[in-house]
This record gives C-alpha cells, structure tokens and sequence, in this order.
C-alpha cells in the first residue's frame, strides 16, 4: 500500500473521530524562580489611588502531581532501597508481621506485577483451549472480511480457500478480525498466515533467547495470496502469535492496526511446576519484529483508537459468527415505494411503517448492535478505495 495514501486515510478518519476533539494535554508546570533581590533599599512601591480594587495575590503556582510508586522507587540508590527495607522492618506499627516469609513473598509479588505479562502464577489446572470458529464474507461486494478464530491449520486451510474466492470475485481490500483469535505461542502458523500478504523473501520476524547465541528466524517462502488493502482488528485480549500477525502486517506490509492495544505478551513461555501444584509462567524468549522492533512486553499500539466495551464487543462478535457482520455495519435498507406497489395501488412504506408501529406497542424494540471498530475499519478502507481511485 503506499505509505502516502496510508497516512492521509488515516489522517481524514482520525479528523472525523471522536478523537479529533481532544484538547491537548497542558504542559508541565515551570518550576518558579527564586526570588529576585531588592536592588535598592530605597525603592518606593507604586501608589495605591481610592479608586483602585483589592490589592492583587499572587497566583497560586499549580502542583505538581506526584510520581508514580515505580519511578519513585526506581530513583532510589542501592543503598536508600536497603535502608528503607530496613526502616519498614523496624518501625512498622506491625512489624513482627513483617518476617521473612513476608519479605520474600512481597519481593515477588513486586516482581511479578512489575514484568507485567512476562510472568505469572498460575493454578495447578492447565488452561483449557478455546475453540473459536472461523468465518469470512464479503461486505457490500467490495470487502472481504475473514474472522479468522483460533490459530490452527484447518482454519489456515480454510482462509486459504477464502483469499482464493476474494481474488475470484476481484475483492481488492481485506479486514482480518483478530479479536476472536484466543492467545496462541505457535508462532509458525502466525508466520504461515503473513505470507500470505508478502513478498517472497521477506523477513517477517525472529524469536530470540538472550542466553543462547542462537534465533529462529522467520521468512516467507511463497508468492503471496492477497496483494490488495488490508487491515487488522484487534483489542486488549489479543496475546501471542495473533498479535504478531498485526504487528508484522503493519511492519512489512503496511497493513494499518485498529482497535487498542493489544496484551504485550509476544513472547515464548514455559511453565514450571512448583512444590505446591502451582505453575510459574515466564517468558523464555520474544520476538523481535525487522529492524529489531519488539511489542514485548508493551504491547502493540493501534493506529487508529477505537474504543468498545467488552459486553458490547462479545455480542457483536457472536451476532457476527451466528448472522454476519454486514448488519453490524450497515443500517437496514428501508422499504421503498416502486412500481408494482403503484400499481396495486398499495404504498409498502406505509405498510411497512404501521406493521413495525404494531411491532412496537407489541415489545420494546431493542437499539440495532453496532460494532464500532469494524466500522471503522469499513470507512478506512473506503476511503483508501476512493483515495486509491477504485470504485467504492
């Protein structure tokens, strides 16, 4: 896609967004300066004349909003660390609570939320898997859509069968919804689903242990399947190998990103049993995007914002599995009067106004269910379709 034509679509919908309106934030406060002496010990203040209101106060200098815990903490020396520890331990109303037991277990309960995904603790249950099925259709006989559900290869097998019939049907454009794609380490179908968006030769990725001189790298081998616009969908649930699809599609295909940021957790795990039947989690490796790029562990930032609640975006995307999306994004088409109603001499607005009036005193019409992002994503590729002077 061109990097031009990217940047302006992109421009024109976040211009058109709820974020547009935002008011930058204020900056920082200057610190005040000291106070210059008097130069002369004789100097006069200004008169005040009667007409004159109260006397001026100085402006209250704003405060400055205190550090976060963990930059405060960061400051510290080795030393202040040691002896703060200390202090806590002495002079603590409960301090024959703070034992070494409890030491050890807030050392890592700190060190765990500090890694943020790169560790956890887990119950002695393995996680279960989640089925998510597949889906793709084509909106408005201009876009393809692809769900592409949980990462393995019958579903690779079966996008494979719906790039080919979006290229039958001349489809230029592609929305591939990640949202559903449930955490995943396999990084290799990952890497089987990008190249079928790049070049052959392309390096896509790498996935790198710091203690062994040695990665694994990954490049396409193939010719791809789809070579128009494509876009990714994602939210705050999307960990592992389906978040390095959106970000390699946005690093080496110039696939834009909506949706929010995604889980951070682009790395290798294990799991290591403990004594008591729990199971640590810890990353072992990441993956490392071309130009050595990481989304680990902060996570890969959309390029277009597109907030939706949770509640709203797990009915949207059942209602998408069970229906199809395209009543997600596009309002039902009304009845119109034609020809044959002339005839008739019958008007099916009117009908069509009282039945859904008899519909109402009946029950209570619920709002019709939008998924937002999606529709985002719908007026991005528009617009690069009219930017790009194809048809619409």
């Amino acid at each position: 896609m061109n990097t031009t034509l990217r940047t302006t679509a992109a421009a024109l919908l976040f211009l058109a967004s709820p974020f547009a309106g935002a008011q930058p934030e204020a900056a920082a406060p200057s610190p005040t300066p000291a106070a210059t002496p008097v130069a002369q010990a004789t100097s006069v203040a200004p008169k005040t004349t009667a007409g004159d209101a109260k006397e001026s106060t100085p402006a209250k200098a704003k405060a400055t909003p205190p550090l976060p815990l963990s930059r405060l903490i960061d400051s510290l020396s080795d030393g202040d660390t040691a002896q703060a520890l200390e202090m806590i331990r002495s002079n603590y109303v409960r301090s024959a609570t703070l034992d070494e037991r409890a030491f050890n277990r807030a050392t890592l309960q700190g060190l765990v939320e500090r890694l943020g995904g790169g560790a956890s603790i887990r119950p002695g249950a393995a996680d279960a898997e989640i089925d998510s099925p597949f889906r793709s259709e084509i909106l408005d006989e201009r876009i393809g859509y692809v769900r592409f559900g949980s990462l393995t290869k019958g579903h690779l097998a079966e996008f494979d069968a719906a790039l080919d019939n979006f290229a039958a049907k001349k489809i230029g454009s592609l929305i591939l919804d990640l949202r559903a794609t449930p955490a995943s380490s396999d990084f290799e179908l990952a890497a089987e689903v990008v190249k079928r968006f790049t070049a052959k030769g392309k390096m896509l990725f790498a996935v790198r242990r710091p203690s062994v001189k040695q990665e694994r790298m990954y490049t396409s081998d193939r010719d791809p399947a789809f070579k128009g616009v494509s876009v990714t969908l994602v939210h705050r649930e999307t960990a592992g190998a389906p978040e390095v699809i959106a970000a390699v599609l946005r690093s080496v295909d110039n696939a834009l990103t909506i949706g929010q940021r995604t889980a951070g957790q682009a790395a290798e795990f294990v799991e290591l049993p403990l004594h008591g039947g729990q199971r640590l989690r810890v990353a072992v490796a990441e993956v490392k995007l071309p130009k050595d790029l990481a989304i680990f562990p902060d996570g890969l930032k959309p390029d277009l914002p597109a907030e939706m609640s949770a509640r709203d975006e797990a009915e949207a995307l059942k209602t998408g599995l069970e229906k199809g999306v395209g009543g997600l994004v596009f309002e039902t088409e009304r009845v119109r009067l034609n020809e044959a109603a002339l005839v008739a001499g019958t008007n099916p607005e009117i009908d069509a106004e009282e039945a859904a009036q008899r519909d109402e005193d009946r029950t209570e019409e619920k709002p019709q269910l939008y998924d937002s992002v999606l529709q985002r994503a719908v007026d991005l590729v528009t617009t690069l379709q009219i930017f790009g002077g194809k048809k619409p």
